[in-house]
């Protein structure tokens, strides 16, 4: 079973039923029914036409709810047939999906959790890590947002900013995660660019560039994490990075600066480096701090202590870690970090063992692992 296939599919296929005359939640229920389907037949008997073939199943699955419901009758008028069989257009309709979902009605967050979950692809678990919030309370927020638009007309599209947050995450999931869903974000993050005149789309396909062009290089051939400072540059991509730097460039030339603009800012600065040690770390504090400035994010500031760190010695950097919460994302492990560069080698060692335990993904947690034993083995040599 081609598992990115299917995941490549899903938002096609909804896209399909949408424009078909579905209800946003009921279309979703029956993909979701498609693709269980898929995965019990297909390996015995792929079919030729593997869209057509969810679209066909996903559409008799609406039908059949739209039929069943009494309170929908009035889908059936829309759908008193089952189309026709035969090829489906090959139309790629996954980027109008991303702005159906970023609907008025919803509120930008929980637009973006609903685009992640029904049209990214992302688990309930994956986009609450996103969000900084528990599964049970990101479940409910989904929930809600399915409740709101059911029923509702997709004929308003959302706003440029609540799409450009949905590609964000889905591109931090596909960079970082345990699904490859960057490629895709690329792809689309172009076509929004081609069609909208806007520097912060720029600045997130910049930005998605200059951090694609280090992926091979940031695992071992054993699938080991490898991190930034002890990267193979040669490795990193260097049509991707010069891409990068004269998108990010036209965009900043035009003084409309956003989050994504810094953050492309950052991710230039270590890309021009040669080596780890000619990082530019001043100039990345204070791309650090407009980052700060415009979002007052919390991750941004965990980031920054890291640069401070690097720019004015670990003690600066543990006391601009001491300002934020240590039930934040890996804080345990940039405090692990900071406290080795400052030479408490036993407290890192502890430190690198709890991050372990909290870690995100297992590569993340086998390389924090690692750190913890060479520096309980260091202390015991």
């Amino acid at each position: 079973m081609d598992e990115a296939l299917l995941r490549s599919l899903t938002p096609r296929v909804l896209a399909v039923l949408v424009r078909r005359g579905a209800d946003f939640a009921a279309a979703e229920d029956a993909v979701q029914d498609a693709l269980v389907e898929a995965v019990r037949v297909w390996s015995a008997d792929p079919p030729k036409d593997p869209k057509g073939w969810l679209v066909t199943v996903a559409w008799r699955r609406f039908l059949d709810a739209a039929r069943a419901d009494t309170a929908r009758r009035r889908r059936e008028d829309r759908a008193d047939e089952e189309p026709a069989p035969g090829p489906v257009p090959s139309t790629d309709d996954t980027l109008w999906l991303y702005f159906l979902c970023a609907h008025p009605s919803l509120t930008p967050s929980s637009a973006v959790a609903l685009t992640l979950r029904a049209v990214g692809g992302l688990t309930t678990r994956q986009i609450a890590q996103a969000y900084l919030v528990p599964e049970a309370t990101m479940a409910q927020r989904i929930s809600r947002a399915k409740r709101t638009v059911s029923g509702v007309r997709f004929d308003r599209p959302g706003d440029v900013a609540t799409v450009l947050r949905v590609l964000y995450l889905v591109f931090n999931e596909g960079y970082s995660g345990d699904v490859d869903l960057a490629a895709e974000a690329i792809r689309l993050t172009r076509q929004l660019a081609a069609v909208i005149d806007h520097p912060e789309v720029a600045g997130l396909l910049a930005l998605m560039l200059l951090h694609h062009a280090r992926r091979d290089a940031r695992t071992a051939p054993d699938g080991s994490l490898v991190p930034l400072a002890e990267q193979d540059r040669s490795r990193w991509d260097t049509r991707s990075i010069a891409e990068g730097i004269g998108i990010l460039q036209t965009a900043l030339a035009r003084d409309r600066l956003g989050e994504f603009q810094a953050q492309a800012a950052i991710a230039a600065l270590h890309a021009d480096a040669l080596t780890a040690a000619e990082t530019d770390w001043v100039q990345i504090v204070e791309w650090y701090d407009e980052l700060v400035g415009l979002t007052d994010s919390p991750v941004a500031r965990l980031n920054r202590a890291v640069a401070v760190g690097e720019a004015d010695g670990p003690r600066a950097g543990l006391a601009a870690l001491a300002d934020l919460d240590p039930a934040l994302p890996r804080y345990t492990a940039v405090a692990a970090y900071l406290h080795e560069r400052a030479g408490d080698l036993a407290e890192a060692a502890r430190l690198y063992t709890e991050a372990a335990f909290r870690a995100p993904n297992v590569a993340e947690r086998d390389h924090l692992t690692r750190q913890a034993a060479r520096l309980h083995t260091a202390g015991h040599g």
